[in-house]
């Protein structure tokens, strides 16, 4: 309890998780909810969770609070089924995953590159 909100929190490796919600809410839920995202979290950065690979990819990291999330309702816990609906294409499609990761590296390099030319 931290004035009147009940926090939840995780960390990993340098990178800390929050979950915070009033005191009538259940710790249990909130810890579910915590765990749900740190683990899809780590499903879609291939258990690389850091601070520099989470800034590389922070527009998963939103589609998954996204996903859990609505308005202060919990839609989903279950990490791996997070992980799905944040890829679009289904943990079994390996290869489909890999090129979703090579196209944000290209636009990554892009807008590097943008930022190299105006400066």
């Amino acid at each position: 309890m931290f004035d009147g909100y009940i926090i939840v929190y995780k960390f990993i490796q340098d990178l800390h998780f929050f979950v915070t919600g009033g005191d009538e809410e259940n710790e249990l839920i909130l810890a579910s909810v915590l765990q749900g995202f740190s683990d899809a979290v780590g499903v879609l950065l291939r258990n690389n969770v850091d601070k520099r690979t989470a800034l590389e990819n922070l527009d998963l990291i939103f589609l998954c609070l996204d996903e859990v999330v609505d308005g202060g309702i919990v839609l989903e816990t279950d990490g791996n089924v997070i992980a799905e609906k944040v890829s679009g294409h289904g943990l079994e499609g390996a290869g489909s995953f890999t090129e979703q990761t090579i196209s944000q590296a290209l636009a990554t390099a892009r807008e590097h590159f943008a930022r190299s030319l105006l400066k």
